[in-house]
């Protein structure tokens, strides 16, 4: 069996994309062949791909999301709050600072 990967951005082009209200605007790919975290292109609306190998039941999905985040954010899980799009794929995370 396989090591499932994870690939991040760097921490400082992850948090250029945080709002002033503190929100980041992501979209969720479940059942993944990897775990990543994909920044948009230039020019493109700042929507981060986020992608995870985690099935989308019982909010596993969204739990396996804001794991991803933590780690390249650096920041406790609690800092994270879900805001909007529990049960989408485009999703607003708000980051406590």
């Amino acid at each position: 069996m396989s090591r499932i990967k994870h690939t991040m951005p760097p921490r400082d082009d992850l948090e250029r994309l945080i709002d002033a209200h503190g929100h980041l605007t992501i979209r969720a790919t479940p059942n993944a062949g990897t775990n990543a975290i994909r920044l948009p292109a230039m020019g493109a609306p700042g929507v981060v791909n986020v992608r995870t190998t985690v099935t989308p039941e019982d909010g596993k999905a969204n739990d396996a999301v804001l794991a991803l985040l933590v780690k390249a954010l650096g920041c406790p899980r609690s800092a994270l709050t879900l805001v909007r799009g529990a049960t989408a794929r485009d999703k607003v995370i708000h980051i406590a600072r």
